[in-house]
């Protein structure tokens, strides 16, 4: 396929999700496709995102479940948790990863190139000292976290170097209200840690189902995290001893061992010579593509995070598939963003597919809203205060199940499921005519009648 004019068809920068997916499956559509990679093979995902992180909450979590087990009859003594053990037990998960990526490349038929890669035009890249031409480039490179800057925030850190703590702190203050935060708010918790979750706002999870932000709230604040909203640090001192303070717009100060900045993420394009090609922007300094992944500039294109579309794994994967059916299979492909179910693994778990409640209203429709809160069948017996929530929106007129949400065990492997009947479009009757799998949480998902009042 490849014209004898460039080197390869496809020049991809970044093997994270999307710049893999799409590179394996236009190498396996029989283009020539060439990758590079600087820092993470495979990506946020791999090294610095999803999947150390799982591995941090399940880690977390099994304190709770020692405690839990008493109620059951287990006797558990001299109990600890070690550090470094998790975090050296993690390493080694992630380099096996990062030779599973390789390999995936290696016989896919693409070249990895390892180093930092730069476009010098529209058809050239380099990499070192090295340039080579391709017909196509895809920019895939991700996000990257982002601290603002103010007196001391030196001393703060990202979720890139969370992972990797020398030693596991006594005190933490985690900053922001989106996902990473109240994961990392969740996890060091449960380590045992003092730890401070400070957002500007009223409430965290903006974009989330308001009843769901609230009930997390309500649970998370049970965990021993101490929430401090309408907040922000001013200043970050360190003392000689090593140890931070945060000095805050309230006027209280907290003392940290280690302050982590969950506050956003953007494109990571320094360095990759934007200023030589003709790709345009969006206002917030993402990539500007269509609805191909086309940029500007005709012959690149980007997917992923660095466009600003939803920053999700399972999102970038589906771009990058998308994009080489277009260019190399001939078959026009757009992603369909709607009803694309996600989980944040905070604990206790939330998922959700579909509209909120404030968007469905937004949108003109009459609802239905159907919601239940329990204790779960577990914690009978286990005593632990912890709640489960469920909530479904309904179009009053057709009965369609426009939403799902959850709080609690397990949500996202729930929700997961659920998001087939979303996508396929069924109604509560078809809900209600589904026998549930007793006893179990996600029973009350298909035996909530009555509609609640507003």
């Amino acid at each position: 396929m490849t014209s004898s004019k460039y080197d390869y068809d496809l020049f991809v920068i970044g093997a994270g999700s999307g710049g893999v997916r799409a590179s394996r499956m236009a190498a396996s559509f029989g283009a020539k496709v060439a990758i590079a990679e600087d820092r993470y093979m495979g990506g946020t995902c791999v090294n610095v995102g999803c999947v150390p992180k799982k591995l941090y909450v399940y880690g977390s979590h099994f304190g709770e479940d020692i405690i839990d087990g008493a109620g059951y009859g287990w006797q558990a003594s001299d109990v600890s948790f070690d550090w470094t053990t998790l975090r050296d037990n993690k390493k080694q998960e992630i380099t096996r990863l990062n030779s599973v990526y390789r390999n995936l490349l290696k016989n896919a038929g693409v070249k990895l190139i390892e180093g930092r890669a730069s476009l010098v035009d529209d058809h050239t890249v380099k990499v070192g000292k090295k340039k080579y031409t391709a017909e196509r480039i895809l920019i895939a490179t991700g996000g990257w976290p982002y601290i603002p800057e103010f007196p001391g925030s030196e001393n703060a850190i990202t979720s890139n170097e969370i992972f990797d703590l020398e030693n596991l702190p006594k005190r933490i203050i985690v900053v922001g209200g989106g996902y990473i935060a109240v994961e990392f708010a969740g996890i060091f918790a449960g380590f045992g840690v003092e730890t401070h979750l400070i957002y500007r706002r009223d409430l965290f999870l903006r974009g989330f189902d308001q009843d769901v932000r609230e009930f997390v709230r309500d649970e998370v604040a049970k965990k021993h995290i101490n929430l401090h909203f309408k907040t922000e640090i001013d200043k970050i001192e360190k003392l000689a001893t090593g140890a931070l303070v945060a000095h805050t717009n309230q006027g209280e100060q907290i003392a940290a061992d280690v302050i982590l900045y969950a506050t956003g993420r953007k494109p990571n394009l320094k360095g990759l010579g934007l200023d030589n090609v003709k790709v345009k922007l969006n206002g917030d300094g993402t990539i500007k593509v269509d609805d191909y992944f086309s940029t500007s500039e005709s012959s690149i294109y980007a997917v992923g995070d660095v466009t600003g579309g939803p920053e999700l794994t399972p999102v970038a994967l589906a771009e990058g598939m998308a994009l080489a059916k277009t260019l190399y299979l001939n078959q026009p492909t757009k992603v369909d963003y709607e009803n694309i179910p996600t989980a944040v693994f905070s604990q206790p778990n939330i998922a959700t597919v579909g509209l909120t409640e404030e968007q469905a209203s937004e949108r003109g429709y009459e609802l239905e809203i159907y919601k239940t809160s329990f204790r779960h069948l577990k914690h009978t017996l286990s005593g632990r205060n912890e709640r489960t929530m469920m909530k479904l929106i309904v179009d009053k007129d057709s009965q369609r199940v426009l939403g799902c949400h959850m709080v609690g065990a397990d949500a996202g492997e729930i929700i997961q499921g659920l998001a087939v009947a979303i996508k396929a479009g069924a109604t509560k009757d078809v809900f209600d005519s589904t026998i549930g799998i007793h006893p179990t949480a996600a029973e009350e998902f298909v035996t909530m009648r009555e509609p609640i009042s507003h």
